[in-house]
């Protein structure tokens, strides 16, 4: 009765056995007490020389008729792809028999990870152990017993024997009337141990450089820092650079200074290096890798020891970023990344907090826009940047999020939000971008996609 109703499978089934041994049995009797294991069931209707044999009778029946009588609970499916959003993985401890617990799962279509049975009360916190399960949810106070046996928070649904009360009161760390509470608990409630993480990191630094783009992630980063050691303990870093979008310094300018913090700008020289200019799959190594060694210095100056990059936990599993490699082999950390903070909770802390880009779209690099393999140079850069700034302008009253002016050679290809497409006019999109200096220029029909230049390249696992 925590994900699903096996009551009306499980009543079949014991009338069948009342029928087959000519016992009486009272199955609702039966089905009002799911939980222990089956054989305590069972002593209480056959003498104990019986149980065993009753047992594998119940086993051999149950196939046939406990499964297809059962149903998910409501919430079930919404509660496991809440954990996989949150990048979680989930198992089933059950005093079920355990292929009982699999033949259920598969009927219903529930995707688990680990299904595991024939475990009642605090021996159920063994398999929660082994598989460091954080959260354990359960209709019963022996599912409280297992949960504390494994240092597990203790949730419970009150759908099976147990009323809230009574679950509150033998000890559930939280109750919910049902699963379908369970998406907005989890979610707030890993976005707080995860701000925690990020809090008790941060706080284990005197003073820190932020790598601050002014996008959302690093803005996050900065405020955090900010609250954690003191906005004096925390400089925030803006490389400018022709990659850099002229539209972005000032606003990340007003940002460090609302927050108290020190800012700095200094000139980085990524286009100095061949690696950059020759854009090929791993530009992005060699933009990183200035960035940071650019950035050694100025901590060195403030007498700072740890540099920390907007990197996020969705970045880290994203395939494609050879950036990440090249900071984190020049010691940059990445406190989000390692509080297993997302974006999207990144976004939702940041609106708690009242940050004003909180809802900023992504703004990658300029260099981003060039099509891998164009050689990289300050006037392409300039020409993508007022191309964008055009498309944006006359976008303006659509409300407009997202904005690319993708450089395939001499022609461009225009990516804006999907849900946009439809409604502007894209010849004056067009003329737009070629005013700019591009000889010819589409809307691509499939919308903005972050990273789409990566979808061009015949190797991408070379540059991982």
């Amino acid at each position: 009765m925590t994900l699903i109703d096996s009551r009306p499978g499980i009543q079949l089934v014991w009338d069948l056995l009342a029928a087959e041994t000519g016992v009486h049995i009272d199955s609702e009797l039966v089905v009002s007490r799911l939980g222990p294991p089956l054989t305590w069931e069972m002593a209480n209707w056959f003498p104990a020389e019986q149980v065993d044999a009753m047992v594998k009778r119940y086993r051999e029946h149950y196939p046939d008729h406990a499964i297809t009588g059962s149903l998910p609970l409501p919430g079930v499916a919404e509660s496991l792809a809440a954990i996989r959003a949150l990048r979680g993985r989930t198992m089933v401890v059950s005093a079920k028999h355990t292929p009982s617990v699999k033949l259920h799962l598969d009927y219903l279509g529930l995707d688990v990870d680990e299904p595991v049975g024939d475990l009642h009360g605090a021996q159920k916190g063994t398999a929660l152990l082994e598989h460091r399960a954080g959260i354990y949810v359960g209709d019963h106070t022996a599912d409280i017993d297992g949960a504390h046996a494994a240092g597990a928070v203790a949730v419970s649904v009150a759908t099976g024997p147990f009323t809230a009360d009574e679950l509150r009161g033998y000890g559930a760390d939280v109750v919910l009337n049902d699963l379908t509470e369970f998406p907005a608990w989890l979610e707030a409630y890993v976005l707080e141990q995860r701000l925690e993480a990020l809090m008790k990191r941060l706080a284990s630094y005197d003073k820190l450089v932020v790598a601050f783009s002014g996008g959302a992630d690093s803005a996050f980063l900065l405020a955090a820092a900010a609250r954690a050691i003191g906005p004096a303990n925390v400089v925030a870093a803006t490389a400018i650079s022709p990659s850099l979008p002229d539209a972005e310094l000032e606003p990340a300018a007003r940002f460090a200074d609302g927050l108290g913090v020190r800012h700095v700008t200094p000139h980085t020289h990524e286009m100095d290096r061949e690696g950059y200019q020759a854009n090929a799959g791993d530009r992005c190594y060699f933009c990183k890798a200035e960035l940071v060694e650019t950035l050694q210095p100025i901590a060195d100056e403030f007498g700072i020891t740890a540099i920390a990059t907007g990197t996020n936990a969705d970045d880290a599993i994203a395939g494609f970023r050879p950036g990440i490699r090249a900071a984190h082999e020049r010691g940059a950390i990445t406190p989000l990344k390692d509080a297993r903070l997302t974006k999207a909770q990144i976004r939702a802390a940041s609106r708690s907090w009242g940050l004003a880009t909180s809802d900023k779209p992504a703004a990658a690099c300029l260099s981003s826009r060039i099509a891998y393999g164009i050689r990289i140079t300050p006037n392409l850069l300039a020409r993508v940047d007022r191309a964008e700034a055009a498309v944006r302008s006359r976008l303006a009253s659509y409300g407009v999020q997202n904005v690319r002016v993708r450089d395939l050679g001499e022609a461009a290809s225009i990516e804006i939000d999907h849900e946009l497409i439809a409604r502007v006019d894209h010849r004056e999109l067009v003329e737009a971008v070629v005013a700019e200096g591009f000889t010819a220029a589409r809307v691509d029909p499939r919308g903005f996609r972050s990273g789409s230049m990566n979808e061009k390249l015949k190797d991408p696992d070379k540059y991982r």
